[in-house]
This record gives structure tokens, sequence and C-alpha cells, in this order.
């Protein structure tokens, strides 16, 4: 189990790299989770890893689960590997940047 002084490092790293807000990413799971001819239910768009993503944000510290804890982890890692300084976004690299907002990462937002 995580001690108190990770948890609070990790809370605070998870809510840098998530820059999107709860709704944000609900929105932008729905959009890229859509085909042409279906649309999932709204609670069940995106990625398994950006739905926990977005139940984590309505969470209190104090609720988080172990689950939650690693999918904490899993993200900041991936953001800070994809998303580092060296690596700033360019204009024709819209893969990259929608993965990331699929773990509620908008690289591209200021």
């Amino acid at each position: 189990m995580t001690d108190a002084l990770e948890l609070d490092a990790l809370w605070a790293d998870f809510h840098r790299v998530v820059n999107m807000t709860s709704q944000e990413l609900a929105a932008w799971l729905r959009v890229s989770d859509a085909g042409e001819s279906t649309e999932p239910l709204p609670d069940q768009a995106g990625p398994p890893t950006g739905q926990h993503v977005l139940a984590i944000l309505q969470k209190r510290r104090t609720d988080l689960t172990d689950d939650d804890v690693r999918v904490m982890y899993e993200v900041v890692d991936t953001v800070t590997e994809q998303a580092g300084p060296e690596n700033e976004p360019e204009a024709g690299d819209a893969g990259r940047r929608h993965r990331l907002m699929t773990i509620g990462h908008d690289p591209l937002k200021p």
C-alpha cells in the first residue's frame, strides 16, 4: 500500500498531468468512441483506462482504491514519457494527442 506522503505526491502529479476536466474527458471519450453507425452508452465510451481516469476525477482522495492508485501511476508515467518538454506536440501529431487525451491529458492545453 502507498503511504500518505506518496499518495499526496501521486495525487498532485495525477492532477497536474490530467489537465482535462471530467466533463471534457467524458465528452472526448464519447466523441473518440463514436462510430459511423454506432455510439456507445455515455458511461461506457472510451477505453477502460480512460473510464477509470474519469472515475478517479470524480472521487475524493480518501475514497481511492488500490486499483485507482495503480491507474494513477500508469497515467502519470505515460504522460510524463510522452508529453515531456522535449516531446512538444506538433501540428501533424494528432494520433499521439488523441491517445493522450483518452487518459485525460491534452498536450495542446496551456
